[in-house]
Formats: C-alpha cells, sequence, structure tokens
C-alpha cells in the first residue's frame, strides 16, 4: 500500500522552506520548529485542534507563517548544537502544546534512533494512517545520499511498503519532497542517533 497525507501547499511548494526565514539563524537552524509549525497547522486543520495555528488553515500564506514562526521561534529556538535530540524537540514542542492548551488531547512521544527500525516502521503507518505528520530528526549517516538530510529535522508525510527496494517513507523538507528508503535512512552507521517524534492521543 501506498499512502500519502494531504501536506499543505504555499504557491507550488510542499509545505514551508527554511530559504524563505528572513532571519540568517533561522535559515540556518530552523528546521525543528518548521517541523513543529507544520504539524501543528495539520493537526488544526485535519484534527480540529484549533489552538495549534492561530490562522486560516484553508489558506496557508508565506506572510501568516512567518508570523506563526515567531511565536514557535522560542519554544525551538536555533542554538550552536541544534536541536539535536528528541528530549529537546519534546520539551519545547511539548511546552507549546501545553501553553495553547491541547495537551488534553495530544502527547508527544519518541522512538529513539537506536531502536530496531521495524518499531520505527510499525508506528509510522499506524502514525500516517492517523493523519499524522512524523517529525524526524538525522544527525550524521554515513550514506552519501543522505548528506542533504544530515543534522535536520523535517517531516514524513507518507509511506509506501510496495516499493521494489523495501520500504519508502515520503521526506517533507524545503517545500519539496523525496521519497527514501527507511531501513537506509535509519541506519545511520554511528552511535548517536536521532530518531522519530509521534503525536499521540491522550
Amino acid at each position: 500500500m501506498k499512502k500519502e497525507l494531504a501536506y499543505y501547499t504555499i504557491g507550488g511548494a510542499l509545505g514551508w522552506s527554511q530559504d524563505w526565514f528572513p532571519r540568517g539563524w533561522m535559515r540556518l537552524g530552523g528546521c525543528a520548529a518548521v517541523a513543529a509549525c507544520d504539524v501543528s497547522i495539520l493537526l488544526s486543520r485535519d484534527d480540529g485542534i484549533t489552538s495549534m495555528y492561530p490562522h486560516d488553515t484553508s489558506r496557508i500564506t508565506r506572510e501568516a507563517y512567518l508570523e506563526f514562526s515567531e511565536v514557535m521561534r522560542p519554544y525551538l529556538h536555533p542554538r550552536w548544537s541544534g536541536i539535536d535530540s528528541l528530549k529537546i524537540f519534546i520539551d519545547g514542542f511539548g511546552k507549546y502544546i501545553h501553553d495553547v492548551h491541547a495537551d488534553e488531547f495530544i502527547r508527544l512521544d519518541g522512538i529513539e534512533g537506536t531502536e530496531p527500525w521495524e518499531e520505527a516502521r510499525d508506528a509510522i503507518v499506524a502514525e500516517i494512517d492517523r493523519g499524522r505528520a512524523v517529525p524526524f530528526l538525522m544527525l550524521y549517516h554515513q550514506g552519501r545520499e543522505f548528506d542533504e538530510y544530515e543534522w535536520h529535522w523535517f517531516n514524513l508525510a507518507g509511506y509506501d511498503d510496495e516499493a521494489e527496494d523495501g520500504f519508502r517513507v515520503k521526506a517533507v523538507t524545503y517545500g519539496n519532497f523525496e521519497w527514501l528508503n527507511l531501513e537506509r535512512l535509519w541506519d545511520t552507521g554511528y552511535e548517536k542517533r536521532g530518531g522519530i517524534i509521534l503525536v499521540n492521543d491522550r
């Protein structure tokens, strides 16, 4: 089965691009905030948790997104070491969820990149089937094909379990998407790894 979320668009782009931020620090290190903003938009639009995004979800504009990103930035602000762990993301985004009174509906959990890839696959399928994007943290990876994803947060918005090259996920970032083999993506070859965030119901 191949399943894709109905992600939002801005112009002809799929989601937001970090390159559109006016602040240099956000262009360089705003990926975690982007992942959280995108999840917030989808939760507001598709799950009816309207406090997660304070603007019209039927038409996302650059101006509205920039305004929203400034709200999210203090919770997941760029830093020298980057937001390089699931805990930092969960703590920051979790505080935003609490502050907008959405924690009565949802909670954040994580699966560390040191866990078997099959556990991540099953969780991703369950999340996508529920209509929820999956924030993914990539740290260093020995595979050259993943160079553009190193030290980066991005969202997974689909899966394909019938692909010839194995189970694939749809990675959304910088206003575009790419289908990636999850087993290869997950096995970075390094001891320190990222992982995925799950938005679960209370």
